[in-house]
């Protein structure tokens, strides 16, 4: 590799909007705010919205409903 060319590496700080935070390694630094991690993101906390799942399988099936 060539010397010279290449960004600095150190550590640095994420910050989630929901106050979690952990260190990495990353070219930005000293601070990366995210909105979502895997601490308040729903996919990974299991806390999706069912009942609006719900809402379009009924939906579907009032428009669809033996047709399908």
């Amino acid at each position: 590799m060539k010397k010279g060319i290449h960004p600095e590496y150190k550590e640095t700080r994420i910050v989630c909007a929901c106050g979690n935070t952990w260190v990495t390694r990353s070219t930005k630094f000293p601070e990366i705010k995210v909105e979502v991690c895997n601490q308040c993101h729903p996919f990974f906390t299991g806390s999706q919205k069912q009942k609006a799942v719900r809402g379009r399988v009924e939906k579907f099936m009032a428009k669809y409903g033996d047709k399908y």
